[in-house]
């Protein structure tokens, strides 16, 4: 079937995408050999990073803290003044816990603009929800914090899900991904979470880098919560901008199987829970069909469980065949990926380092086009199984090609 053709049957038949419409790309003999170079180990579970320049970066540690990390010397220090309402990690009873620091990220104009973004769990009593929060950032200090956006409601007992992917757009404006937070579809109340404009949850915004909501956002109507930008969400954890185009794209947990792929559109419903890719949790769950609303689908869609985190398109000249693709990373397979764009469309999926699994929380590419990954070993990939290993840990590596002709 052609392209043009492929994306016919698409529309029509959603689940189509993954089983028909995207061959793996031919593997060249003379393409990158890939290697792992260990920059920075015993980080606790690792989350984001940001480049203040191609040898400083700042990193967020979910089950630690934020720090100023010299990549030539390997000295890392931590960055005080960080908000005293995060949520304590719930790891000895609940190994499933998604509290934690999220993403770091600069304002675009740093550091002449000082201001550093956090999204994180923040606590309120016995509940927790997900919080934005800028402040400047002065040598190894954080000050003039203010809050941006808080995800009320805190609820007590749900550890999952809280999102926290952040990026800036072509616009100037911050966009992020805030999670429904349920762990069983058969905790949705009768109108889904994600699909109820009146909760803050589920849900992408975009805000200008001062918290205030942009004059031009989508009208979701008069009940709404204030500065949403697209709804139908569960889990999105990683958002980027794909250089020269001005898009941006998301990743998204599924439950059983349904990760996704998409890129973000102004006013769009993604679906969740009422439409996915894969199964539910809750096999007798049966959602609302809510024939009103117009979902959209994934532009991919994977066959197994990856849990697809932070993902960069990629800019550089270390690794020509890859230019303008793609780099996710995916936690329950320990897996790294490159998605293969031909103008718009994707036209393959490789799954890179399947010789060495590391559960990858995040892809990065620096200012110069070097290609870094953060490791998260809380779990561990073991003969295809995850298993617990009760210590928040992994690693800044850098991923190198070890066959620079690489045509």
């Amino acid at each position: 079937m052609s392209v043009a053709g492929c994306l016919r049957a698409w529309i029509w038949i959603p689940t189509l995408l993954s089983f028909s419409c995207a061959a793996a790309t031919p593997r060249s003999p003379y393409g990158p050999r890939l290697e792992r170079v260990v920059v920075l180990d015993g980080l606790r579970s690792p989350w984001s990073l940001a480049f203040i320049n191609e040898e400083t970066v700042l990193i967020t540690e979910k089950e630690g803290e934020l720090l100023r990390v010299d990549l030539r010397s390997g000295v890392r220090r931590p960055v005080r003044g960080l908000p005293e309402d995060r949520a304590p990690s719930a790891l000895d009873s609940v190994r499933s816990d998604n509290s934690g620091l999220f993403e770091v990220l600069l304002a675009p104009d740093f550091p002449r603009d000082p201001y550093v973004y956090l999204s994180y769990a923040a606590a309120h009593g016995e509940g927790r929800t997900t919080k934005v929060v800028r402040g400047k950032l002065l040598g190894e200090s954080l000050v003039e914090v203010e809050t941006l956006f808080v995800a009320k409601p805190y609820t007590q007992g749900q550890f999952h899900h809280f999102g926290g992917g952040m990026t800036f757009g072509p616009d100037g404006h911050l966009y992020f991904t805030v999670g429904e937070r349920l762990f069983d579809e058969q905790d949705e109340p009768p109108l889904p979470i994600a699909q109820d404009l009146t909760d803050r949850r589920g849900k992408i915004y975009r805000l200008k880098a001062d918290g205030t909501i942009p004059n031009d956002n989508p009208d979701f109507g008069p009940s709404a919560v204030p500065g949403l930008w697209a709804v139908g969400i569960r889990a999105a954890q990683g958002l980027t901008v794909r250089p020269g185009k001005g898009e941006i794209w998301f990743s998204e947990h599924g439950t059983r199987q349904g990760d996704e792929l998409n890129r973000l559109l102004r006013g769009a419903n993604y679906g969740w829970p009422v439409r996915t890719t894969g199964g539910y949790r809750s096999p007798d769950y049966k959602p609302p069909s809510l024939s009103d609303r117009t979902f959209i689908p994934p532009r991919w869609a994977w066959l197994q469980t990856v849990a697809p985190t932070g993902l960069a398109f990629y800019d550089g000249a270390e690794f020509p065949s890859w230019q303008g693709d793609l780099l996710v990373g995916g936690l329950s397979r320990g897996s790294l990926w490159r998605v293969n764009f031909e103008d718009d469309v994707i036209v393959g999926v490789e799954e890179l380092l399947v010789h060495d699994r590391i559960r990858t929380r995040n892809v990065a590419v620096s200012p110069a086009g070097a290609v870094y990954v953060l490791t998260d070993t809380l779990f561990r990939v073991a003969e295809g199984r995850l298993e617990f290993t009760g210590r928040p840990s992994g690693q800044l590596q850098r991923i190198v090609n070890a066959r620079p002709l690489d045509r």
